[in-house]
C-alpha cells in the first residue's frame, strides 16, 4: 500500500479510530526533587547517575545552560560553580514512590491504563466526548499537580505512537494549550504544516541510527514518514517501522497493554563507589543483589529457575589487569526464597572469584522465571517448610514496604556495605522512611 492510500485510509478510519492519552511527567527526577525542596524551583538542578557519574536528569534550567544527557559530573563542575548548578545523587526509593503516587491516581481518569515507564502512562479515552478532550487533559495536569506535586504533560491522539508525538508537543509548545494538545481537534492542514516542522527522530522508536538512515532516503520530517510507502519502509528497515507509519496515519497498530507483561529475566547489578578485591565484600553485593531480585520476582508472582551471578573489574583501567566471568547455578526446584537464591549465588561466587583482582561490578540475574500458580508440585516438596518460609518472605517484604526498602534483610547482604555505591549528594527519603518524614515549622 502507498503513503497515499493509506493516508486516505486513515482519513476514513478516523471515525472510529479509538482515542488515546499520554500522560508524562515533566523532568521527572529534578520534579520529585522540587517537591519537597522548594528552594530548587527555578534553579539549575541535574540528578546525577549511579556513584555520581553522569547527568540522567536536568531541570529546564540546566538544559539551557548546555548540559547534555549523560554528560560526565567532572566536565560540567567548572559551568557548576559558575552558574549555581544544584548537582544531586539519585534517589530511587523516592522516585519509585513519587511514581506508584501519580500512578495510582492517573489510574482514576479512565477504566483502562497501561504504565510505559516510571514517569509516563497510556490513558485509554475512547469513550470520552471529543469536545471535552482538552478540558479533561487539563483537569488530569491539575489534579496530579495538587495532590502530588509534579507537573505533567498530556499529548492525546488517535494511536499510541501519535499520542507519543502529541505529548511531545504539549511539552514543546508546538500546539495545543498549557501543557496539553489533541491532535483530534487539527484539521488536515493543521497536521500537515504541524509534522512537517517536526524533525523525524522525535516519532516514538525512531532512534539515531534509523534517523540517519531516513535522512539518506530525503525523510527528514514527521510529515515525511507519515506519507512514506509502507512496503518500501517494510523491506528497507523493518516491520516494526512499517507500523509506526500506519501508526502515524492514525491506524492503530500498538495495542494497549493493561496488564505488565510477565519478566523474562530479573537482572540486578551495579558499580561498586570504590575498588573491591575481598570476596567476603564481593559476596555482600552478591547477596544484597540477590535479596532485590527476589523480591522483584515475587511481586512479579513468579519463581526463578535458576540464578546467574557475574563478576568483572573495570574494563577502562587499560594499566589494572582485567577480568570477567559468570556462572549459572541451578536450583532444585524453582522457587522466590531469598535465602536460596542467595546460596545459589554465593555458590556460583565461589566458582568464579579469583584474588589479585581490583573488581569494579558484580550482579545476579535470575533467570528460567514462570508463574508461581503454574508451579507443579513434587513428591519431595516439604509443604509446612514451604509455608513457614512463604510467611517468612511476605513479613520481611511487608515490613519493607511499609518501614522502608532494607529495614528488614538477610544478614549476608552486610550492614557496613564498602562496596556501595557513591550517593554524596542525596536528598532524604521523605516519603518512604520514618526518619526522614518532613518536619513542618
Amino acid at each position: 500500500m502507498g503513503g497515499s492510500d493509506l493516508h486516505h485510509q486513515a482519513v476514513r478510519l478516523r471515525i472510529t479510530a479509538v482515542t488515546i492519552a499520554l500522560v508524562d511527567c515533566n523532568n521527572f527526577y529534578v520534579s520529585c526533587e522540587r517537591v519537597f525542596n522548594p528552594k530548587l524551583e527555578g534553579v539549575p538542578v541535574v540528578v546525577l547517575s549511579n556513584n555520581d557519574g553522569v547527568a540522567v536528569a536536568r531541570s529546564a534550567e540546566a538544559k539551557a545552560l548546555g548540559i547534555k544527557m549523560a554528560e560526565p559530573w567532572f566536565k560540567m563542575e567548572r559551568l557548576a560553580k559558575k552558574h549555581g548548578i544544584i548537582a544531586l545523587s539519585s534517589n530511587y526509593t523516592l522516585y519509585g514512590d513519587m511514581s506508584a503516587r501519580v500512578m495510582s491516581i492517573l489510574s482514576t481518569f479512565s477504566p483502562k491504563q497501561e504504565i510505559y515507564s516510571i514517569d509516563e502512562c497510556f490513558l485509554d479515552l475512547d469513550s470520552f466526548d471529543p469536545q471535552s478532550l482538552m478540558a479533561y487533559g487539563q483537569r488530569i495536569r491539575q489534579t496530579v499537580k495538587q495532590n502530588v506535586g509534579i507537573p505533567v504533560c498530556v499529548g492525546i491522539a488517535e494511536t499510541k505512537t501519535l499520542a507519543k508525538l502529541a505529548n511531545h508537543c504539549a511539552k514543546k509548545g508546538l500546539a495545543g494549550d498549557n501543557g496539553v494538545c489533541d491532535f483530534g481537534r487539527l484539521n488536515e492542514q493543521e497536521r500537515n504544516a504541524l509534522f512537517a516542522s517536526i524533525p523525524v527522530g522525535e516519532v516514538w522508536g525512531v532512534g539515531r541510527r534509523i534517523t540517519e538512515k531516513l535522512l539518506t532516503i530525503n525523510i527528514e520530517t514527521v510529515e515525511d514518514l507519515r506519507r512514506a510507502n509502507q512496503e518500501y519502509i517494510r523491506q528497507q528497515f523493518s516491520i516494526v517501522l512499517a507500523r509506526t507509519v500506519q501508526e502515524l496515519n492514525g491506524i492503530p497498530c500498538i495495542e494497549l497493554e493493561e496488564a505488565d507483561t510477565p519478566r523474562q529475566q530479573i537482572m540486578v547489578s551495579r558499580s561498586f563507589g570504590s575498588k573491591v578485591t575481598e570476596f567476603d565484600d564481593l559476596a555482600e553485593s552478591v547477596s544484597y543483589f540477590a535479596t532485590k531480585a527476589a523480591e522483584k520476582l515475587r511481586h512479579d508472582g513468579s519463581v526463578a529457575a535458576s540464578v546467574c551471578v557475574y563478576v568483572r573489574t573495570n574494563p577502562f583501567k587499560e594499566d589494572e589487569p582485567q577480568y570477567q566471568r559468570s556462572m549459572i547455578v541451578p536450583l532444585g526446584q524453582p522457587n522466590d526464597d531469598t535465602m536460596a537464591l542467595i546460596s545459589a549465588a554465593l555458590k556460583g561466587l565461589k566458582k568464579i572469584y579469583l584474588s589479585g583482582y581490583r573488581y569494579k561490578k558484580s550482579g545476579v540475574l535470575l533467570m528460567g522465571l514462570q508463574s508461581k500458580e503454574t508451579l507443579q508440585a513434587t513428591l519431595f516438596d516439604d509443604v509446612a517448610k514451604q509455608g513457614k518460609t512463604a510467611n517468612m518472605m511476605s513479613v520481611m517484604d511487608t515490613i519493607n514496604r511499609k518501614m522502608g526498602q532494607g529495614s528488614m534483610t538477610i544478614a549476608a547482604s552486610g550492614i557496613r556495605q564498602r562496596w556501595a555505591m557513591r550517593r554524596d549528594r542525596m536528598s532524604q527519603n521523605f516519603t518512604t522512611d520514618w526518619n526522614d518524614l518532613p518536619v513542618a515549622r
